[in-house]
């Protein structure tokens, strides 16, 4: 099954994004290699795909998982969560209707 991730980031988290942003996507792109990964990415801060230093607001991962406690224990182990970006993180199963 789905879950989505929803990640909501601290003020001023770009700095903490950069310092871990290679970890946070290796993982990412180890779901992807898998097959599992649907969606992933971060929320701007402006409304604009480059935001620059206006940075990130939160991110969004849809990704197949066993179970809701495998996607939870997944979001958990993010090296974003480490480096104290994201003030608050919600899993929830996510049910893919279109396209």
């Amino acid at each position: 099954m789905f879950y989505a991730i929803i990640s909501e980031d601290i003020p001023n988290s770009l700095p903490l994004r950069a310092k871990s942003r290679a970890a946070h996507l290796a993982r990412l792109n180890d779901l992807k290699t898998q097959g599992r990964l649907l969606i992933a990415g971060p929320h701007p801060a402006i409304d604009s795909e480059e935001p620059g230093e206006a940075g990130f607001t939160g991110s969004l991962v849809v990704a197949e998982f066993d179970s809701l406690e495998d996607a939870q224990a997944w979001a958990d182990a993010d090296p974003y969560i480490d480096a104290g970006v994201y003030a608050k993180v919600i899993v929830k199963p996510y049910k893919k209707v279109l396209p």
